[in-house]
């Protein structure tokens, strides 16, 4: 990235952060990526200290809501080095984010490259305990002042990082789901496929409900019918019924691609499990509990990786599942794919993008 200008901190301010007490998205690294897109085009990157930004409180994402982000981490490796896992498919689904958003596309190489150059200055700041990461923020927002509903003719790309623990205070340990019948997270047709912020600010009042009853997320149905699964709060959701793994279709119209969730996908197939991407009603679910053939539920996402599921309560029932511990399944899942992202284990499927520094 010749035309890449640093501006470096004149101090770090890690020597304030509490590694032992991370939890998620507490503190901050010391630089971060920007670039702008004016008349019609993206701008000359670079690397500035992270500080806070003048935004008039006119500015039309305050507003309107037009703004895109993506979620990725970056990993010590056992072999040296840093861990990126499957970049090009964040950078991917942020411009088929932005493309729903009206936000100018953005080259995936300098997405990448831009990540990459970000990480290695702030290398320092990657946690070494097994389990914890680099946390990877790109997101853009429409940068233009005005009251109107119109796309912006101005955007700001950005990246941020922060040191992270797990996702959920629970861990690798089963979470208890609430299955929500009134609220919905997303609709066919909406922007459940994109990762925009409104898509993540329509599911925040059911997941702060549920958690005042004791739940640690909501397990959404689909916006029409209130019949089907659609996603279990910020993550997709898998089930193991008769030795089969099943996860709602992207052609559902709501479910966002993740990339954790093609992982998994790819990883099932690959050793001879039987997969579905089929709608999978509520109903089905329970009856599967009754009859002693759902095995396992799991959550599946960047921040958490895998989100095993103790216990569903749906219509005052609560099923528990695999006696509210991780199965087998899930845990393999999990081994695999960190065994890959902290370079534990051969990465036979290019998946990682491996920085040396």
């Amino acid at each position: 990235m010749d035309n890449l200008t640093i501006r470096k901190a004149e101090g770090s301010r890690i020597h304030g952060v509490d590694y032992g007490n991370l939890s998620f998205g507490k503190y901050f690294a010391d630089h971060m990526f920007i670039v702008d897109h004016e008349n019609g085009a993206w701008g000359a990157p670079r690397i500035e200290p992270y500080g806070a930004m003048a935004i008039e409180p006119a500015n039309c994402t305050l507003h309107y809501a037009q703004t895109i982000f993506e979620g990725m981490k970056a990993y010590r490796s056992a072999k040296g080095g840093i861990n990126l896992f499957r970049p090009y498919m964040n950078a991917q689904r942020f411009n088929n984010s932005a493309v729903r958003i009206c936000i100018p596309t953005i080259d995936e190489e300098l997405f990448v490259e831009g990540i990459r150059q970000l990480v290695k200055l702030d290398e320092q700041w990657i946690p070494t305990e097994r389990g914890h990461s680099l946390y990877i923020r790109p997101f853009c927002f429409g940068s233009g002042n005005f009251l109107g509903v119109h796309a912006s003719s101005t955007y700001r790309f950005m990246v941020i990082t922060s040191p992270v623990a797990s996702y959920y205070a629970e861990g690798l340990n089963p979470v208890r789901i609430k299955v929500d019948e009134e609220h919905v997270r997303a609709v066919r047709g909406g922007l459940g496929q994109s990762k925009a912020g409104a898509n993540y600010a329509a599911s925040l009042y059911a997941g702060m409900q549920a958690k005042k009853e004791g739940f640690a997320q909501v397990l959404f149905l689909d916006g029409v019918t209130r019949s089907f699964v659609d996603e279990i709060g910020a993550m997709n959701i898998m089930f193991v019924i008769n030795d089969e793994l099943l996860t709602p279709p992207l052609s559902q119209g709501s479910i966002l691609p993740g990339i954790t969730r093609d992982s998994v996908l790819f990883l099932a197939r690959e050793w001879g499990m039987k997969v579905a991407e089929r709608q999978i009603s509520i109903d089905e679910i329970a009856q599967a509990y009754r009859d002693g053939t759902l095995q396992e539920a799991f959550g599946t996402g960047t921040a958490a990786v895998i989100s095993p599921v103790g216990e569903f309560v749906y219509k005052g029932e609560a099923m528990q599942i695999n006696g509210g511990a991780i199965g087998p399944i899930a845990q393999k899942f999990y081994d695999t794919i960190t065994g890959i992202q902290y370079g534990e284990a051969e990465d036979t499927h290019g998946w990682i993008d491996h920085l040396d520094i």
